[in-house]
């Protein structure tokens, strides 16, 4: 093995193999990073998609009117910042 190696061959099929596994491992990280990118925003449910669902779950008798009360007073605060802030230029 040692003497294929020292062969302009074995050098070669030495640096290609090192070529391929760098390429690997910079299309590994960027498929990371483009996963990940953005997730925050992606992950988080609006104010208006949370105000709906616990609708739901108090319709359902899930939650209590006073829990149903909590939840949309504090939910209506968000929902007025994520307004404000979307229309705020760039």
């Amino acid at each position: 093995m040692a003497e294929f190696l020292n062969t302009d061959t074995g050098k070669a099929a030495f640096a290609g193999l090192l070529f391929a596994l760098m390429l690997l491992l910079i299309a590994a990280g960027a498929l990371i990073v483009a996963r990940f990118r953005g997730t925050k925003e992606d992950d988080t449910l609006k104010a208006s998609k949370l105000l709906t669902k616990f609708g739901e779950m108090h319709s359902q008798g899930e939650l209590t009117d006073q829990e149903y009360r909590t939840i949309k007073a504090k939910l209506g605060l968000q929902l007025q910042r994520e307004l404000r802030d979307s229309e705020e230029p760039g």
